[in-house]
């Protein structure tokens, strides 16, 4: 894999960014301060701005790494973080990442969540070089697994009882797309 870090990748309605200091208030109102938002995932909702910021302030620290890859989405239209995405498991060996992604209830249902992994997918595939892009969702959150499907990915099982979040022990469905698939099916990215 050629790691190239968080760089900027822009789309038709997102920027896709490194997060910086100032996206805490931002990423407090807009998702990790909302419970119904953070509800299917691995940590709890942030109880108020000060979590937001040590957050972001350990994602500024590993941005330094080539081997980071975390992206704030920024909605052009209002010039504010409205989620994120990024990988949250690497395997070097066989050339694939995991790819996870949260967004603030307001943003549902709009295209922007696909929009962005969308992006991501053709920024790993074409300036990285993975061979095996991953997403898993739990069953009970059917709307993440749309996103993936969407985006190409196809899905391959569910794996039970394999993993915890914020509703206890859950069932985790799994999704993947292979770099030949997706450069053979052509992009529908606007990157």
């Amino acid at each position: 894999m050629n790691h190239a870090g968080t760089r900027t990748i822009e789309t038709k309605r997102l920027i896709l960014r490194k997060f910086t200091s100032e996206d805490a208030e931002n990423m407090y109102k807009n998702w990790a301060g909302d419970e119904e938002v953070t509800r299917y995932l691995t940590w709890p909702a942030h109880a108020d701005v000060t979590m937001s910021k040590s957050i972001i302030g350990l994602w500024i620290k590993e941005t330094k790494l080539l081997k980071n890859y975390q992206w704030c989405i920024e909605l052009k239209d209002i010039k504010e973080a409205i989620g994120s995405i990024g990988v949250v498991h690497m395997n070097e060996k066989i050339e694939a990442v995991e790819i996870g992604y949260c967004i603030g209830k307001e943003f549902w249902n709009r295209g922007l969540m696909t929009e962005a992994l969308n992006a991501v997918i053709h920024f790993f595939f074409t300036e990285v070089g993975v061979i095996q892009i991953q997403a898993r969702h739990d069953i009970n959150n059917p709307a993440s697994g749309k996103v993936m499907i969407k985006c190409g990915l196809k899905f391959e099982g569910i794996l039970p009882q394999s993993a915890t979040n914020n509703t206890g022990i859950c069932d985790l469905a799994c999704y993947t797309i292979l770099r030949d698939d997706f450069l053979n099916k052509g992009s529908d990215c606007n990157c």
